[in-house]
C-alpha cells in the first residue's frame, strides 16, 4: 500500500499527517488565536475599564499566535522520527536532537514571557484609563515607569526559569555569583545606575510632571514621558529629544507651565524728528492700553529706553496672562497692532536703520 511506504525512515502517512497538521495551524492560527484572545479577555473584562476587547486581541495576537504556532509544530513533528541509522544521541546526550529539543523549549518559554510581557501593556492601557478621571498629572506620569518595571522583573524571572528547566543551571549559585561579581557589574552600569537613581528623584521631588512644558540644557519642550532611564520631551519644533535622567535632575530646569504669566519684551523705535510731546504720549498711550487689557496683569512697563543709533527707542514689557502658546501669541499680536495705531494717532514715525552724513564747506578767501 502506497500510504505504507517508508522514505527516509518515516512513512507516506506520517508525511502526509505531517503536512496537514501545518497546513491546518497556519490556515486556522489566526481564527484560533482571536477565539482564544476573546476567550481570556472575558476574566479581565470587569477589571477593563470599559476598553474594548479588539483592544485586547490586537495587543495579544502576535504572542498568542505564534505560541498556537510552536505547539502545531510540536504536534507535526510528533508523527516524524529521525531514521534509525542516523544514530541521533538522545535528548539528554549534547548532539543535534538536544540542540533541538532544547531551542524548541527556549523558544516556547519565550512565547509565554511575551504573552504576559502583552499582559502587562493591557494593564497599563487600565490603569492609564483610570487616571484619567483623577486631577492629579503625577497619578498618569508614574504608570509607564511601573509597567516598565513590571517588564524588567517578568523578563528577569523569565530568563531564570529558562536556565533553570531548560539548561539545570543552578539558579541560587547563580545568584550568589552575582553577588560576588556585583561591585564590578556597579561599576561597569555606572551611567545606568545613575540614570535609575535620576528617575526616583523625578518621582519623590516632582520637578516636573508629565504634560509640563520644562527648559533644561538649552532644550525646550512637553515633557511626554519618564523613563527607567531617560525623559523624553517632544520640543516645539516637533522633535522627539531623549535626555538621560541623571542631566534632567543636575542640570538647572526651568518648569515653564508652573509660571503664572508669559513674558514679551522688545523695543519700539521711532525717528530722531518726533517730539517729546509726540514721545510722552505714545509713552502714555501704551502703557494705558497695556494696563487695561484683560490678558495682561498691572506690571507691564513702557518707557523711554535709549538713544539707538538710528531711532529713540521705547521699551516695551508685559505678561500676559496665559500658558497656552497660541493664546499668547494673539494677545501679542493684538498689542502690536496697537502700538502700530498709537504711534501713526501721534503722527510719529517708525525708525529704520540708517546713516546721515553731514559734509562741511570750508570757505577760503584768497
Amino acid at each position: 500500500m502506497f500510504l505504507s511506504q517508508e522514505f527516509v525512515g518515516n512513512t507516506v502517512q506520517s508525511y502526509a499527517w505531517f503536512l496537514f497538521i501545518l497546513l491546518a495551524g497556519i490556515f486556522f492560527k489566526r481564527f484560533v488565536s482571536r477565539v482564544s484572545n476573546r476567550l481570556l479577555f472575558k476574566f479581565f473584562k470587569r477589571y477593563s475599564q470599559n476598553i474594548p476587547s479588539d483592544k485586547f486581541v490586537e495587543l495579544m495576537h502576535k504572542p498568542v499566535g505564534f505560541t498556537i504556532m510552536l505547539i502545531v509544530v510540536y504536534i507535526a513533528f510528533s508523527y516524524l522520527s529521525f531514521p534509525e541509522q542516523w544514530e541521533m544521541a538522545p535528548k539528554d546526550q549534547f548532539g543535534i536532537w538536544m540542540i533541538l529539543n532544547k531551542g524548541y523549549l527556549v523558544l516556547l518559554y519565550s512565547s509565554f514571557i511575551w504573552i504576559f510581557l502583552r499582559l502587562a501593556d493591557f494593564l497599563s492601557l487600565i490603569m492609564i484609563k483610570r487616571s484619567e478621571g483623577m486631577e492629579s498629572k503625577y497619578s498618569g506620569q508614574i504608570v509607564p515607569f511601573f509597567i516598565d518595571f513590571i517588564k524588567i522583573i517578568l523578563v528577569i524571572f523569565g530568563v531564570m526559569i529558562i536556565l533553570g528547566s531548560i539548561f539545570s543551571v543552578n539558579v541560587g549559585t547563580l545568584v550568589a555569583g552575582l553577588g560576588i561579581g556585583g561591585l564590578a557589574i556597579a561599576l561597569a552600569a555606572k551611567e545606568t545606575l545613575e540614570n535609575l537613581m535620576g528617575s526616583f528623584t523625578i518621582f519623590l521631588d516632582k520637578p516636573f510632571v508629565v504634560g509640563d512644558m520644562v527648559r533644561v540644557s538649552g532644550i525646550t519642550g512637553v515633557v511626554e514621558k519618564v523613563g527607567f532611564r531617560s525623559t523624553r520631551l517632544r520640543t516645539l519644533e516637533k522633535s522627539f529629544v531623549t535626555l538621560p535622567n541623571k542631566k534632567m535632575v543636575d542640570s538647572e530646569l526651568d518648569n515653564l507651565t508652573l509660571r503664572t504669566f508669559r513674558r514679551s519684551h522688545f523695543t519700539v523705535g521711532v525717528t530722531y524728528s518726533t517730539t517729546t510731546d509726540q514721545l510722552k504720549a505714545i509713552v502714555a498711550d501704551i502703557q494705558d492700553y497695556i494696563d487695561i487689557h484683560p490678558n495682561t496683569n498691572q506690571e507691564g512697563k513702557i518707557r523711554f529706553h535709549d538713544f539707538g543709533p538710528s531711532s529713540l527707542d521705547i521699551m516695551v514689557l508685559f505678561f500676559v496672562d496665559t500658558m497656552d502658546w497660541s493664546t499668547y501669541l494673539d494677545v501679542k499680536e493684538e498689542i502690536l497692532y496697537k502700538i502700530i495705531d498709537i504711534v501713526k494717532k501721534h503722527g510719529a514715525e517708525f525708525a529704520y536703520p540708517s546713516t546721515s552724513v553731514y559734509i562741511e564747506k570750508n570757505l577760503k578767501s584768497e
